[in-house]
């Protein structure tokens, strides 16, 4: 949507951070729950009902977040989810020889819609040339390789979304695979768009 982000590992780098931006959009959740001082939690429906481009966005999640965070370091870190698996796949092999595709994981559980996300980028790679590194690699690629969008509905996710009244946020997710033609790279601590 254009929407500058800066994802944050804790709500301890998130209060510093909002300080230096102008009327940044606090957004996210930790434990499933919104923090105490944020606008929103981070629901992809409600972020897409905002009109409020112009604020500049810190997201934290329980686990997301904290990977970008702690993969800083790397020479090169992106953001990927089922909106833009495709155009992630032709960017990164476009790039580089080698890739690491990492799941967040939610409550210490590599949940179905991450494997298949992942196992989708995975096999992308895998088609274009790239090798697994290891079984596991290569059994979550046969597992998901020929599932249907909705594969991931039986997971705990889901579960939760739905006992929680946020099938809106489902609907959503459903509706808008692979539907962004374009990368996203973690940069000085923002994520931004790159054209695939």
């Amino acid at each position: 949507m254009g929407r500058r982000c800066f994802p944050t590992p804790s709500i301890e780098a998130a209060v510093p951070l909002a300080a230096r931006l102008d009327n940044p959009l606090l957004v996210g959740e930790l434990g499933g729950n919104m923090p105490y001082g944020f606008d929103s939690t981070n629901s992809p429906a409600a972020l897409a009902r905002r009109s409020d481009i112009s604020r500049p966005m810190i997201l934290l999640s329980t686990s997301g977040t904290k990977v970008l965070c702690e993969a800083r370091q790397c020479a090169a870190v992106y953001a990927a989810c089922l909106r833009n698996y495709t155009a992630q796949v032709r960017f990164l092999e476009a790039r580089h020889p080698k890739v690491a595709v990492i799941g967040a994981g939610t409550r210490l559980e590599f949940r179905e819609e991450d494997q298949m996300c992942c196992a989708w980028i995975a096999e992308g790679l895998v088609n274009a040339g790239y090798r697994p590194r290891g079984e596991q690699t290569a059994r979550l690629v046969e597992r998901w390789k020929n599932a249907p969008v909705d594969a991931f509905c039986g997971s705990k996710s889901v579960e939760y979304l739905i006992s929680t009244g946020q099938l809106s946020d489902l609907d959503f997710i459903l509706a808008h695979i692979d539907d962004v033609s374009a990368a996203f790279t973690l940069k000085n601590g923002e994520i931004t768009h790159v054209p695939a």
